[in-house]
């Protein structure tokens, strides 16, 4: 468990963040400028704050109240940033060799075998860093910082600098991380990352954490979120995989209001996946439409209208099953079609906006035959 509770102003900036990570990943998610970096920048010693208390497994990192004041050296804290900072001058082998030597030999808990295995770094060992890409510098900073043996992770955007197949080619290897065991702090303004690599959330906005919890829970819930937030509202469901249309090239999800068809993925069957939606890729009919090229027509009940502010657009929460579904449409629309809570509609979806990047893994969480 890493807790933090801690104050810090920054020029007329000020920063309260107070939650809890568990063991897994927890994404601080927020815009730019929210105060992220900042945050985990305390938490790894590297900026003091004014106030507070932060503990990992009951070690006490800092406290202002009782003088502790830990160096980063010292709190046995893993930090990736977002260029991986290697040395260049090093190969990648003696990279690896130097994270493990902060590690005390007696609490050392991963082997330069088994990182490397994890992060399949085999073939890169004799390489130095201006030869690899920017996919494999990662891995590698990845790798230095679990041979530390750290008592948790950072990782302060470590896809930003790389391009959408680098980061597809990458996100892989950040899931088996979960696997340590220890808690990890993923700092993150991309929802397609947070949906696919977190367990839990930490919303942060203007300096201050807004919320924490459960992904599902937090990204469902409207009112978190300003009307400038508007194009990343929506909604995230916990699907299964029911089969493989090859020849059509989909795939089929199955979730308690009824099934998804999305371009084929390569996840074995009865695997749980989350698939977060987008509220602006979600349409609304009053009536079932009849030749379209949609894939996703799912009949449900309007059951809200608002949000959004005095703008143009407004959010409507649907009931699919005993499912939820937000869509965003423009206040003209819910005139002209008479929208009403209470209203039979349709939720129309392109499949073509679930692609592969929204559906991640529910690792050890669910998996085949347990229950949704």
């Amino acid at each position: 468990m890493l807790e933090v509770d801690v104050e810090r102003r920054l020029g007329d900036f000020r920063i309260e963040a107070r939650f809890r990570s568990d063991r897994g990943v927890t994404a601080l998610f927020g815009r730019s400028g929210a105060g992220k970096t900042s945050i985990v920048n305390m938490v790894s010693g590297l900026l003091r704050p004014d106030r507070g208390r932060i503990a990992v497994d009951g070690h006490v990192l800092f406290d202002s109240a009782a003088g502790i004041d830990l160096p980063p050296w010292k709190r046995r804290i893993g930090y990736v940033f977002q260029e991986g900072r290697l040395f260049p001058h090093l190969t990648v082998r003696r990279n690896l060799l130097y994270g493990w030597r902060f590690a005390p030999a007696a609490e050392r808990y991963l082997t330069m075998e088994q990182a490397v295995a994890l992060l399949d770094l085999g073939a890169l060992l004799r390489r130095r860093p201006p030869s690899l890409s920017g996919g494999e510098k990662q891995r590698v900073a990845m790798g230095r910082a679990l041979l530390s043996s750290p008592r948790a992770l950072l990782l302060d955007e470590p896809l930003a600098s790389l391009d959408v197949l680098m980061k597809r080619e990458i996100l892989p290897y950040i899931e088996r991380l979960d696997e340590m065991g220890i808690p990890i702090l993923y700092v993150s303004h991309s929802l397609d990352e947070v949906s696919r690599l977190a367990r839990n959330l930490v919303l942060v906005s203007a300096g201050r954490v807004t919320a924490s919890g459960e992904v599902d829970e937090i990204l469902n819930r409207l009112e978190l979120w300003s009307p400038e937030d508007e194009t990343e509202t929506g909604t995230m469901l916990t699907t299964r995989v029911a089969r493989h249309d090859a020849e059509g090239g989909i795939t089929h999800l199955d979730f308690r209001g009824g099934e998804l068809r999305v371009p084929l993925a390569d996840i074995p069957e009865g695997v749980a996946v989350r698939v977060w939606i987008r509220a602006r890729d979600v349409g609304v009919a009053t009536e079932r439409p009849r030749g379209l090229s949609l894939r996703n027509v799912l009949k449900g009940t309007l059951v809200e209208i608002g949000g959004g502010g005095a703008g143009p657009v407004t959010e409507l929460r649907l009931r699919i099953g005993d499912t939820t579904l937000t869509a965003l449409v423009t206040r003209g629309a819910v005139r002209e079609l008479a929208l009403a809570p209470g209203q039979e509609v349709y939720a129309l979806i392109k499949s073509a906006n679930l692609d592969r990047r929204q559906l991640s893994l529910v690792a050890a969480m669910a998996g085949p035959g347990s229950p949704l």
